[in-house]
């Protein structure tokens, strides 16, 4: 697996994101696409996650995320960074993880950033 792309292929997505472009995510989305949110809910289903981006980017126009630091194992990116955005739940550190396969998103995941979360991740900078 070429971590590189990867890492690119996730950049894409979060492109995509910050310019509120539903067709482009959906086009790096696999059909077993799953999202789980920041309190481990799991939302399955490419089309399903199309939905709630549209639904998502018209509660919060403003939402931005900014990647700071990519780690990589195998088909796995890890993802510091923040977002900004002026809902303050949704504002401040993250960290994200993707799970890549056939050049797809199949799970995009995103973490608050603690000391817990880093120690599962075993991401030590800070």
């Amino acid at each position: 697996m070429d971590e590189e792309l990867n890492v690119l292929i996730v950049k894409e997505f979060n492109n995509a994101i910050n310019r509120r472009d539903i067709g482009k995510l959906a086009s790096l989305m696999a059909e077993d696409h799953q999202f789980i949110d920041s309190e481990n809910e799991i939302h399955k289903g490419k089309g399903s996650m199309v939905a709630s981006w549209k639904e998502f980017f018209h509660l919060y126009p403003d939402y931005q995320n900014h990647f700071v630091k990519f780690y990589t194992e195998k088909n796995k990116v890890i993802i510091e960074g923040y977002s900004t955005c002026s809902h303050k739940v949704l504002d401040g550190p993250a960290i994200w993880t993707a799970i890549i396969v056939d050049q797809k998103i199949q799970e995009w995941r995103v973490y608050l950033d603690t000391s817990e979360i880093r120690e599962k991740l075993k991401i030590y900078s800070t």
